[in-house]
Parts: structure tokens; C-alpha cells; sequence
């Protein structure tokens, strides 16, 4: 028996709750070896985009290495 079929049989004697939770980790393993449908991709390219859009015409104070470093007394 395939790995797949031996899931899909424990699975099903799984409440919904727990057949939820298998679906997640596989959706984060998915994720995790590059293998996200392109759609997903496309979907978090997408949100990525807007969540920046417009942030490269704001105008943000350029700092100097030396304003970043903190100095403790």
C-alpha cells in the first residue's frame, strides 16, 4: 500500500477537527519545499504587493550607521 493511500485511510477515521489540522501541516509542508500551488503563489505575491505598495514614495529620514547604534552609558 502507497504512503498516500495509508494517509487517506487514517484520515478518514479522523473527527473533522483533526482532519483540519492534517490539512494545515500539509499546506505548511507544502510551503515550507517550495511546492505551493501556483495560485496560492500568486495569491501571496499579490497580497505582498499591496500590503507595500506606495511604501517607496514615502520619506523616511536616511540614518547613518552611526545614528542606529545604540550607546549604553
Amino acid at each position: 500500500m502507497m504512503v498516500a493511500e495509508q494517509v487517506k485511510n487514517k484520515l478518514q477515521n479522523l473527527p473533522p477537527a483533526a482532519q483540519e489540522e492534517v490539512l494545515h501541516f500539509v499546506e505548511f509542508l507544502s510551503q515550507k519545499l517550495g511546492l505551493e500551488d501556483d495560485e496560492d503563489k500568486q495569491w501571496s505575491d499579490f497580497s505582498l504587493a499591496q500590503a507595500i505598495k506606495g511604501l517607496e514614495n514615502e520619506d523616511f529620514p536616511e540614518y547613518t550607521e552611526t545614528d542606529l547604534q545604540e550607546k549604553w552609558r
